[in-house]
């Protein structure tokens, strides 16, 4: 099968990266649902940097010559109330946090819908191979286009809700009352009693009540049948988020291998 080329145009490149994979995107009118997808497999023994820089002579669409980037960096985020949020404080409260992430650089990202910062970091060798290769790059937490989202979500209804989000082995767990995050956490998760120990320790935690409350789940979930059915035995309203029932059916949604996170991205925005 040939492969088509993608054309340089001024379209902003989207790079997702993780400890364990890199995948990038385009809008592409052309393509299958309207977007280019590329997952990329990481060589094992090589730093993420070194990867990624395999990646630009590899990749079909870093080929192509974008100068502008939007990255969606997947590590430990800490959640600051905006109106409590000063820059100077950033790094050692999140190295008190966090530990382990001594060569690394912090960035922070506004959330305004949500009344709080991100202080998130990044590999500072990674950060280099991007502005190698980029002109303009905006970085935001792999989270952002999914809090963004299900914090619209939330207003729906008049009962309270947990949200939660499965991708690899990384589990996300929040929720929001009005205008901020009320819990948020990542834990991981390798089987079903894993996350269903996580989420009803939250939902406990919470208060949240088991007859009237809601959980929603989202992504690739370990053991999903049973998992669902083991939730379900505690809490009655288990909701699976369906991304093609959930974006009216979107031609993105039909991607092989899309992440929820690029999905909202694309359909929804930051």
């Amino acid at each position: 099968m040939t492969e088509k080329s993608i054309t340089r145009h001024p379209h902003r490149v989207t790079l997702r990266l993780t400890d364990t994979t890199l995948a990038f995107a385009v809008a592409d009118e052309t393509a299958a649902g309207g977007l280019d997808y590329e997952p990329y497999v990481m060589k094992s023994g090589m730093s993420p940097a070194a990867n990624l820089r395999e990646a630009f002579i590899e990749s079909r669409i870093l080929g192509a010559g974008f100068l502008h980037a939007q990255v969606l960096v997947d590590s430990p985020v800490l959640l600051v109330p905006l109106e409590e949020f000063d820059a100077d404080d950033a790094e050692p409260f999140y190295h008190h946090t966090f530990t382990g992430h001594t060569n690394e650089e912090l960035l922070n990202t506004v959330l305004p819908a949500q009344n709080a910062v991100a202080v998130y970091p990044i590999n500072k060798d990674v950060k280099l191979v991007l502005t190698d290769h980029f002109r303009d790059i905006r970085i935001m937490p792999l989270m952002q286009p999914v809090w963004s989202y299900l914090h619209r979500r939330s207003f729906t209804g008049t009962k309270r809700k947990l949200f939660v989000y499965f991708r690899g082995k990384q589990m996300e767990v929040f929720a929001f009352a009005h205008n901020r995050f009320r819990f948020s956490n990542r834990y991981e998760v390798v089987n079903a009693n894993d996350a269903a120990y996580f989420i009803l320790h939250v939902w406990t935690q919470l208060a949240l009540d088991a007859r009237e409350d809601e959980l929603f789940l989202c992504g690739t979930m370990p053991e999903r049948e049973p998992l669902i059915a083991g939730l379900k035995e505690f809490v009655l309203k288990v909701t699976v988020i369906n991304p093609a029932a959930e974006f009216n059916r979107a031609p993105i949604t039909q991607i092989k291998g899309l992440p929820f996170d690029l999905m909202t991205l694309y359909i929804k925005g930051r």
